[in-house]
């Protein structure tokens, strides 16, 4: 049986293909790991200087070792294991763009802390009522993907862009098509 790839030995490999410290690095994509990643942890400190960090498609269960991330605009983690975006809130006044897309959330709390969050794509996840969704009022967002969730899916299409657009009157893209 393999044994998960741990964030630093990711984040060594990256070094290595790269020819650049992680501590100054911009960007990191530590996607599509094999073995994958299950588990963030306090490595993710030394990328200091980070503005993008993707680490989808890995089997990750939680939102961990991110809380010195100062810089961080971009955090992609879609096609992971999570169940919570608990761990988010340490980045509430610098993330802009969350993709938490194709995993296995139900409650959007601690959505409502964002104070610089813009972009959200959390499709196809398990939310299934509007006191989850009414959380996203909160944030500046501008831009969403809500697809495929349980709540879009038991609504009409009318339905469903009538009630976003009531309940989040800031939103300027649902689904990649504009508001009207």
């Amino acid at each position: 049986m393999f044994r998960p790839t741990s964030v630093k030995t990711a984040i060594t490999a990256w070094e290595l293909k790269n020819n650049i410290p992680a501590a100054q690095a911009v960007e990191m994509g530590l996607q599509f790991q094999w073995p994958p990643i299950e588990r963030m942890d306090a490595s993710l400190a030394e990328l200091v200087k980070c503005r993008k960090l993707s680490l989808s498609t890995n089997m990750i269960d939680r939102i961990t070792g991110i809380n010195s991330l100062t810089n961080l605009k971009i955090l992609k983690l879609s096609r992971n294991k999570i169940r919570s975006l608990n761990g988010i809130e340490f980045l509430a006044y610098t993330l802009e763009e969350l993709s938490v897309s194709y995993n296995y959330i139900e409650q959007l709390k601690p959505i409502d802390t964002m104070k610089a969050l813009k972009v959200f794509h959390v499709a196809n996840n398990l939310v299934s009522d509007w006191t989850n969704f009414d959380l996203m009022a909160a944030p500046p967002l501008e831009f969403m993907s809500f697809l495929g969730n349980p709540l879009e899916e038991s609504l009409s299409d009318e339905i469903y862009k009538a009630e976003v657009k009531k309940r989040l009157p800031n939103l300027k893209y649902l689904d990649g098509d504009p508001i009207v």
